[in-house]
């Protein structure tokens, strides 16, 4: 744990620890958003060209 003599020192980072953690779960959350958005940007652009390839195979 380096510096710090308890895990609660840890956690703490001196008088940082709330600014420390609060960075990390922000970015943590940026990053789960930017993976799911693009994933249900692919799924949506799916369902969309299988819509598109059902409509124009119809209409033949």
């Amino acid at each position: 744990m380096g510096n710090f003599t308890s895990f609660a020192d840890f956690l703490q980072m001196g008088t940082h620890g709330l600014y420390v953690w609060l960075s990390y779960g922000i970015g943590l959350a940026i990053f789960i958003y930017n993976i799911l958005a693009a994933y249900l940007l692919k799924r949506q652009f799916f369902i969309n060209a299988k819509r598109r390839l059902r409509r124009e195979q119809g209409s033949v």
